[in-house]
């Protein structure tokens, strides 16, 4: 059982990976062709209006409630395929009205997510994509649902293989306007609800071969979908909560010329270790705790969440480390070209240090959320998210005044420290499976000195290699000495520390 686990995470890390360097292809191009300029920002805008709904209804009632419901019922034999059709076609029925409304309240969406766009031509262009973006979160929320289910049955590489076919048909869209002359912010526009469509048709698929086919029927609240509803709404609700945080931060970006395109590119470099690690840990952890918790295995759950923190912990935080020492470097070698400037570099790359400061806090939240949500417990995590949306708010809207766009990647940090802290302080509550062990408490402070060391290292080479990393023949080459140096020192540190040695579970 345990290679099963790592198995999946490292499935699902694999394609996450190979998604999100796809994505972060897709948006060197969107760099390259539109630069930060204002069709750059209300593509973005309007891309992030579906998937901030597609957080309510995807991650907050299929993750959290759905997959440990269904999987206890797959491992029972409960009727799996009842439930999971009814809430395939009561999702289905929601998302719908929910697309149909926004299509109407356009402008109302814009103006609470950009207000800055208000009075110039970025804000009828954000309408306008937002219009044609928008179906897509009824195709990427059914697609969510169906992931879960797979997941649930420990099927993981066709879930966690959809998005990489997203950001491809993203990428083959941008190629073909800028050959075919077409208007780029258009064919963005439109490529992303069939993104939604190519994903949906691939995960339905592999559901179909699992057995679950499911149809499309008349939504009926019975029992089940009202216990589905009673454990999704918090969910739901603390979904909404990081929605407003990632609000508060548009808006304060759309008051400073470049601001969201700043933060997008920064925001997206930082996704990669984010998605890589916390989303396939998370993923991978939840349906294992079900399963664990319903034979009664308290230490198996316990081995299960200390292994997914040990990892994380193990990966994150040199990452992390390194997105503040070496920002300015990755984010010039990686973005500077086309319309993205040099004036562009800093600012990016300021937002970058910052949320690298914050991205162990994003991803153990990965790991602890799966100890709540396997008992179907939702409401302690909304009150946690909403503490953390207060504290995002104080930050950002009261330091934007005083140190600009940069309050918004801040707020998002210090946010996201606060939800950690609030996770593993209630954890305490949950019993046996949610106790670090000692195995854990031995790796955490050598993990650390490994990528202190890591830093250090960085830095020095990174002096050293100055003028090549702005150099247009070498920078790329130099980019990879700076990222082979640090990997090195970081795995010969943690090999010396005893970090990477085979020890037995406590």
């Amino acid at each position: 059982m345990r290679s099963r686990f790592l198995a999946g995470i490292l499935s699902v890390g694999g394609w996450t990976l190979a998604s999100r360097v796809a994505g972060f292809l897709r948006d060197l191009l969107i760099a390259a062709f539109l630069g930060t300029g204002p069709v750059a920002q209300a593509y973005l805008v309007a891309f992030s209006l579906p998937n901030m709904f597609r957080r309510f209804f995807a991650e907050g009632a299929c993750n959290t409630a759905f997959v440990p419901m269904f999987a206890r019922r797959l491992e029972t034999g409960d009727d799996p395929r009842g439930f999971a059709e009814a809430a395939f076609s009561g999702l289905f029925t929601v998302v719908l009205a929910v697309s149909l409304l926004a299509h109407v309240a356009m402008p109302w969406l814009v103006a609470l997510q950009a207000g800055g766009f208000i009075g110039d031509a970025r804000f009828d262009l954000a309408v306008s994509y937002g219009r044609i973006c928008f179906p897509y979160i009824l195709f990427i929320s059914l697609t969510a649902l169906l992931s879960g289910l797979l997941n649930a049955g420990g099927r993981f590489v066709a879930a966690a293989a959809a998005p990489v076919l997203m950001n491809l048909v993203l990428i083959a869209a941008m190629l073909l306007a800028a050959r075919r002359g077409w208007d780029m912010g258009l064919a963005m526009a439109w490529s992303t609800p069939v993104a939604g469509i190519v994903q949906l048709v691939m995960v339905w698929g592999a559901a179909r071969r699992m057995g679950f086919a499911l149809r499309l029927r008349g939504p009926r609240f019975g029992p089940d979908m009202r216990r589905l509803l009673a454990v999704a709404a918090p969910a739901v609700l603390a979904g909404g909560v990081v929605q407003v945080n990632l609000l508060v931060g548009r808006q304060v970006g759309s008051f400073f010329d470049h601001g969201i395109a700043w933060l997008s590119n920064a925001d997206r470099l930082y996704q990669l270790p984010l998605g890589v690690v916390g989303i396939a840990i998370g993923i991978v952890l939840l349906p294992e705790i079900v399963r664990r918790e319903k034979t009664g295995d308290v230490a198996g759950a316990r081995h299960a969440t200390n292994r997914a923190a040990e990892l994380a912990l193990l990966l994150t935080l040199p990452a992390a480390v390194a997105l503040v020492v070496a920002a300015e470097p990755l984010i010039s070698v990686l973005f500077r070209r086309g319309a993205f400037l040099e004036a562009d570099v800093g600012p990016t790359a300021l937002a970058l240090a910052i949320y690298g400061v914050g991205l162990p806090a994003f991803v153990l939240q990965k790991v602890l959320q799966p100890l709540y949500f396997a008992r179907e417990d939702t409401r302690a995590p909304l009150r946690f998210a909403l503490w953390s949306m207060a504290v995002n708010a104080v930050v950002a809207l009261g330091l934007a005044p005083v140190i600009g766009f940069s309050a918004a990647a801040l707020g998002t940090t210090v946010a996201g420290w606060s939800m950690a802290a609030q996770l593993f302080a209630g954890s305490r509550g949950l019993g046996e499976a949610a106790r670090p062990d000692a195995r854990l408490l031995r790796a955490l402070p050598r993990i650390l000195v490994a990528s202190a060391l890591m830093g250090v290292v960085v830095w020095l080479v990174m002096a050293a290699l100055r003028d090549a990393l702005q150099a247009p023949g070498l920078r790329y080459l130099a980019l990879m000495a700076l990222v082979g140096a640090g990997s090195l020192t970081y795995g010969l540190a943690a090999w010396a520390l005893g970090v990477l040695r085979p020890a037995r579970a406590s």
